[in-house]
């Protein structure tokens, strides 16, 4: 996997041109006191869109922030002045946090070059570059979406792979969550992981905003028995960190990795779902 990252020194020298958008990918956590929207129009890197992860979802679904259809993705971005073959570049205000699930979402949906800004807003605003106010209007672009299904799995081929065990099921919760340890921070879902499942919390595999070296991470992996020739399922809370593993996975020398968007706010909730403490 060739890097998916630029730099804020690249970033800086691209942002005139008008085959590269800039997307505001920030999202917080429900319980939280941040407000990913309301801190965007307070300043974001100039010429960035926001793109609002509940919002560009399926809301159909009473899951969370779940992947839309490809027409829905395709009116949606293309509403905020992004086709397929532009030049994207994502980033977050955290660093390495919502970042990698909207990099994942437009890689879904056939976008031919789109990168994460290494070290997201933080680093851009610790080096002291520019930033503007209130929301950003771009001519609107045509998207042509061609989804991927290789890249998402659902409720029932997780539950099939109980049976087949053919790919490994990697759970990036924080370790209490996983034993359930504590309860799950959403209302109504049962503690615990998928059976047969292995934990390796997204902490480890980031450091400080930015993701680890491929040789770091190769260990942490190898350390947990996680075999990266094998197909993997990664899985989370919402899907958000499930993609920042995928991620780290890749990086590390995955070939097969798919991502269960439902995650545990699906899984934790259906009566007809397996668990293991």
């Amino acid at each position: 996997m060739t890097s998916p990252f630029v730099t804020t020194d690249w970033l800086a020298q691209q942002l005139k041109d008008p085959d590269v958008v800039v997307v505001d990918a920030s999202w917080h956590l429900p319980n939280g006191a941040r407000n990913a929207q309301a801190e965007y129009l307070a300043g974001h890197i100039p010429g960035a869109v926001f793109f609002d992860i509940d919002g560009i979802a399926d809301t159909s679904s009473d899951l969370p922030h779940m992947l839309p259809s490809p027409a829905e993705f395709a009116r949606a971005v293309g509403a905020l002045g992004i086709s397929q073959n532009m030049t994207i570049v994502v980033y977050d205000e955290v660093g390495l946090f919502s970042a990698p699930r909207v990099w994942w979402t437009f890689r879904c949906f056939g976008a031919e070059n789109v990168v994460m800004l290494e070290g997201g807003g933080p680093k851009w605003r610790a080096e002291k570059r520019g930033t503007e106010t209130g929301l950003q209007h771009r001519e609107k672009r045509r998207f042509e979406a061609n989804f991927d299904p290789d890249a998402a799995v659902d409720f029932e081929a997780v539950s099939a792979n109980l049976r087949s065990h053919a790919a490994q099921v990697v759970d990036a919760r924080p370790a209490p969550r996983f034993h359930g340890e504590v309860p799950e921070p959403r209302k109504g879902l049962k503690a615990g992981h998928i059976p047969g499942s292995t934990n390796v919390p997204v902490s480890l595999v980031t450091e400080n905003g930015r993701l680890k070296s491929p040789e770091t991470l190769q260990a942490i992996f190898a350390e947990r028995g996680v075999r990266l020739d094998q197909p993997i399922i990664t899985s989370c809370g919402s899907g958000i960190t499930a993609v920042t593993l995928a991620l780290a996975l890749e990086r590390a020398g995955a070939k097969q990795v798919a991502v269960y968007d439902g995650s545990w706010a699906e899984w934790g909730a259906r009566d007809d779902a397996e668990v293991e403490s």
